[in-house]
Formats: structure tokens, sequence, C-alpha cells
């Protein structure tokens, strides 16, 4: 993988660290980084403040929006970090269609340890309570790099760059 241009795309449900391992591999690697939750359009954003989970119908124009994003990174040669939950199967290959370098990075942890960060968290729209709609969303990659998330977010990025063999020289 090394001086190929690159999309990671962090996924997993809500509170499994996306943006926070993005963050971090960000400051590693020295590419940028999106977090999808950014490019939602209000009307999402308004359902799930509600307590209404998205359906696939919400989550296409969405999906698009993200896949264009990492389109245009690796078509100039540029390597990209995206968080996005991903959950579906016909998500992730929406996102990584028409999209060589596209890897999914996996967080994966169980829903008692997830519940718990949810409820510390202040000022995000994704209440705790739609975690159990997620898990139910849920279809675990068969093709993704699967990280543990019951360690530091530090060593959850270290595992990323060892285990992907990922470096900043391209960006």
């Amino acid at each position: 993988m090394k001086g190929a241009p690159t999309a990671l795309i962090l996924m997993g449900v809500s509170g499994c660290g996306k943006t926070s391992i993005g963050e971090l591999l960000s400051q590693e690697l020295g590419w940028p980084f999106y977090d999808g939750d950014d490019f939602h359009p209000p009307a999402n954003v308004a359902k799930m403040a509600a307590g209404i989970p998205l359906d696939d119908a919400d989550r296409q124009p969405w999906l698009q929006t993200l896949h264009d994003l990492i389109h245009q990174h690796l078509a100039a040669g540029k390597s990209i970090l995206l968080a996005c939950s991903a959950l579906k199967g016909a998500y992730r290959h929406t996102l990584a269609a028409d999209n060589p370098g596209s890897v999914f990075v996996y967080l994966k942890g169980d829903f008692d340890l997830i519940f718990g960060r949810m409820l510390a968290r202040a000022g995000h729209y994704m209440k705790a309570e739609m975690l159990r709609s997620q898990f139910k969303t849920l279809e675990e990659p068969e093709e993704a790099l699967v990280v543990n998330i019951n360690q530091s977010a530090q060593q959850i990025a270290a595992q990323i760059i060892r285990e992907l063999q990922v470096d900043g020289r391209v960006g």
C-alpha cells in the first residue's frame, strides 16, 4: 500500500471512535480527514436528532457525495481518510465503486462498551438509544481490516498504520 494513493474508510457503528481515530491518523500521516457525518443533508440530521433511523433512500445521496469526495482525491493522486458508518455491504460497495485504493477499517466493539461511550459524550445528534438500530443494521464486512476498539485510540491508530503499511508519503 506504500506509495499509492489510498482512501482509508473508518467504519462502524456510532460511538466506535471513527472521528477520534481519523483525526489521529490525519496527524500521523498528514492526510486530509473528513467526517462523513458533516456531509449529511439537514433533513437527515433532523431525522436522526428526532430519534428516527435513516433508511436506504435517505442514505443514498449522502453515500454518493462521499463516493465523489473519495474519487476526487484518488483521481488527483491524493490519499484521504474518511469516517463513515458504512453499516451495510451495499453502502461500502457504493463508496468503493470505481475508487481503487479504497480500504475499509472496521472499528469493532460490543454494544455495552460503545453504549457507555455514547452516554458520556455531549453535543452529538446521534442518541445512544439509536445504537441498537445500528447494531441491527450492521453487516460486518468480510473484506476489511478489523480492529478491536477495546484499546487506546493511539494503539488503534498504530495498529492500522502497522497492519496496512501506510505512510504519509502520498497525500
